[in-house]
């Protein structure tokens, strides 16, 4: 007994029991003893990792990916605190072979299996007894980890390759290898055809390989995030703002903007137009974000109207068909091959094929004037180009339809003339390849001031882009994140902290194989990011997002701490650099630019009929 009170002494117990209960008593409260357990709850040692449990999932379109499980000591009792799922993102283009897209099936697959084994292994000793909330010192840990890693495959690679050296050294020595001088000769011959064909644009940059097992880095970093924003009963969002701010709260937050995806353009036949990958809507910035959303959503239906099948719909021709031979056919009453058809694509929206640049652009401005709605007023578009999965480099040019082939500076040319006569898209996506840097700077000067130039291909390894506290990426107007593979969250913050510091905007992207997860959301509002890029709006693992992004609007507007979204562009300098931008104050009205607030003056169009006519082509 007399070891029991010194025990209690010791550790303040009748001093705080008594406050306890002097404190209680004046309030009576219903439940005395959860009164009491919350009282004595904030003397209690603050919860500790435990333990990480790794496990392989599937995501949105049925591809492996890792899960991370985090588990706390919480009142000396293990608790599962969170989970965070990766997404999965695939740099193989559309058109690949199936030899290729199974080897990459296979790495993701071993990739995933060797995360998980990281998890639950090296991890889980490693940040245990750590502190959830101590979000630096996890992912310094984690990075350290990584790099440890990285350089014991560069070692087994270097063995290898000496291996291999090694046995052509001796297979060359032999008769067999020499008897053949004539393909030898052939060979050189065709390598000096390439290079020649090649140098007149800079050679694309390999791609960056993904160490094996990497998705363990970014999932534990992003769950432990979610387990500290947990821990400290604060939403992940403002978890992320608080890190990102020296946990300094800030007054107010803005929301991103949504690049809502309506339209993904086939690339395969019998669709000629190759250049366009999303037509994005972008609500203007005086609608909440749930108006906004409905007035896209009235959008998608008039969209699946017209792009009815011809089987199904009335009988007047589809707009995509009208004044085409196909459409005359199909008018004559013969079957023709379905055009548009509404099918869903995995990045949530709607699949159609276009024969021209200006097709998609001509068939939104019909939906949104269906509906009394006039973009360039109502709705802003953005178009995801897609330009590095074109490049011939044979002929060293885009082939932006089937057969049609543009120069990098004639696609400069074509884009002004596209902002020019569709001045209601404020934003292009990789309209050109990174590797393209002198066009670039062409195309920021000549419509820096009308719209965003973004790149996301460039961005797409995070490690690549940080290079002496500059942003290792051409002139351009803001970048697309995504948090993938060994992406940490620390990583995050201080990028778009630099692309803060240099004026650009930062765009968090949604990769193709999206999971149920919907961390993105928190993360690119506490980041600030200017837009948000999620896709369309069905499959339930993009609108689960959406809904995330709605419940925080209404959380902030209920706080009292939402700030209304201000967009402006940049004037950029003939020939500047990333990080010198002379103005980010647009021209006067009266040269027919966006204002800050994107409440531009309506595109003066003539009213469109319900169904489009055949339009010449923008070459």
């Amino acid at each position: 007994r007399q070891e029991a009170a010194e025990y209690y002494r010791g550790h303040g117990v009748p001093q705080r029991m008594e406050e306890a209960l002097n404190a209680l008593f004046p309030l009576r409260p219903a439940d005395l003893y959860g009164e009491l357990a919350n009282y004595f709850s904030e003397f209690s040692k603050a919860p500790v990792i435990c333990k990480l449990v790794g496990r392989k999932v599937l995501d949105g379109v049925g591809q492996p990916t890792l899960e991370v499980e985090i588990y706390c000591t919480v009142k000396n009792y293990e608790k599962r605190i969170c989970s965070s799922v990766m997404s999965s993102h695939s740099q193989i283009p559309e058109n690949a072979l199936p030899e290729t897209t199974e080897a990459a099936e296979k790495e993701r697959n071993d990739s995933v299996n060797t995360a998980v084994e990281w998890v639950n292994e090296t991890l889980n000793s490693m940040l245990r007894d750590l502190k959830p909330t101590d979000q630096c010192e996890v992912d310094k840990m984690l990075g350290e980890y990584f790099t440890k890693k990285a350089e014991e495959n560069k070692e087994i690679q270097k063995q290898e390759e000496e291996g291999a050296e090694t046995t052509l050294a001796l297979t060359s020595s032999t008769p067999s290898a020499t008897s053949l001088p004539g393909k030898k000769k052939k060979a050189e011959k065709t390598g000096k055809k390439v290079a020649v064909a090649t140098r007149t644009i800079p050679p694309a940059e390999p791609v960056e390989s993904v160490l094996c097992g990497s998705l363990a880095i970014g999932g534990t970093s992003l769950a432990i995030a979610k387990a500290g924003a947990t821990i400290s009963c604060i939403p992940l969002y403002l978890h992320i703002a608080l890190l990102k701010h020296n946990q300094g709260s800030p007054k107010e937050i803005t929301l991103p903007l949504p690049m809502v995806t309506l339209l993904n353009c086939e690339k395969i036949s019998p669709a000629k137009l190759k250049l366009v990958k999303e037509v994005m809507l972008v609500p203007p910035v005086q609608l909440s974000l749930k108006q906004g959303m409905e007035r896209v959503l009235d959008i998608q239906k008039e969209m699946m109207k017209l792009l009815e099948p011809p089987a199904k719909a009335s009988q007047q021709p589809s707009p995509q068909l009208e004044g085409s031979k196909k459409g005359k056919a199909h008018n004559k009453g013969k079957k023709g091959p379905a055009r548009a058809l509404k099918r869903i694509s995995h990045l949530g929206c709607l699949i159609t094929g276009c024969d021209h640049l200006e097709q998609p652009l001509l068939l939104m401005q019909t939906a949104c004037n269906n509906i009394g709605l006039e973009l360039g007023t109502d709705m802003y578009l953005a178009l995801n180009c897609a330009a590095h999965e074109l490049m011939d480099y044979v002929k060293a040019k885009y082939e932006i339809l089937t057969g049609t082939f543009k120069s990098p500076e004639e696609m400069v040319d074509m884009y002004v003339e596209l902002i020019n006569k569709f001045p209601f898209i404020i934003a292009l996506i990789d309209p050109l390849r990174k590797e393209d840097r002198q066009q670039w700077n062409n195309i920021c000067y000549a419509l820096g001031s009308k719209c965003y130039l973004i790149a996301e291909d460039a961005a797409t390894y995070i490690s690549k882009l940080k290079i002496d506290q500059n942003i290792n990426i051409p002139t351009c107007s803001g970048v697309v994140l995504k948090y993938i593979n060994q992406t940490k969250v620390s990583d995050l913050i201080e990028l778009t902290g630099l692309l803060d510091g240099q004026r650009h905007i930062t765009i968090l992207g949604s990769p193709d194989g999206e999971s149920s997860d919907d961390s993105l959301v928190d993360l690119a509002v506490g980041l600030g990011a200017r837009f948000i890029k999620l896709g369309g709006l069905s499959r339930g693992e993009r609108v689960t997002k959406y809904n995330r992004l709605l419940a925080i609007e209404e959380e902030l507007a209920k706080n009292r701490t939402l700030r209304e979204a201000n967009l402006e562009f940049i004037a950029f300098a003939e020939e500047s650099q990333p990080e010198k931008h002379p103005s980010d104050v647009l021209p006067p009205p009266k040269q027919d630019l966006m204002s800050p607030q994107l409440s531009q003056p309506a595109l003066q169009v003539p009213s469109l009929p319900a169904q489009l006519p055949e339009t010449s082509t923008l070459t």
